[in-house]
């Protein structure tokens, strides 16, 4: 099953686990010890994160590694982007406003 990528960053432990391995790559039990839960529920969201593509899988010798999938990252960021543009522009539109009162007050 495809998971939806916004669905899985919604979670704040799977953020977490981003952040964690945006730095290195690790293993579940790795990742595991920077969580007051149980391994099983960590494995859990790794599978959430490697089903839709935020993660990715190598293999090192008995050892899994998981690593930030930056091509997906960069998928999320241009979607967020349509909305920096919108808030710029309420924004500028708003300091306009505030210097056109400002003038009228003087």
């Amino acid at each position: 099953m495809r998971r939806d990528v916004f669905q899985a960053i919604a979670d704040p432990t799977r953020r977490a686990i981003i952040l964690l391995v945006a730095v290195q790559s690790m293993t579940p039990n790795a990742l595991a010890e920077h969580f007051d839960t149980t391994r099983q529920a960590v494995s859990k969201h790794l599978r959430i994160l490697t089903e839709c593509e935020l993660l990715q899988q190598n293999q090192s010798g008995r050892e899994i590694y998981y690593q930030l999938n930056g091509d997906k990252m960069k998928e999320i960021d241009h979607w967020l982007q349509q909305f920096k543009k919108i808030w710029e522009s309420r924004f500028n539109q708003l300091d306009d406003v505030l210097a056109t009162l400002k003038t009228q007050k003087k």
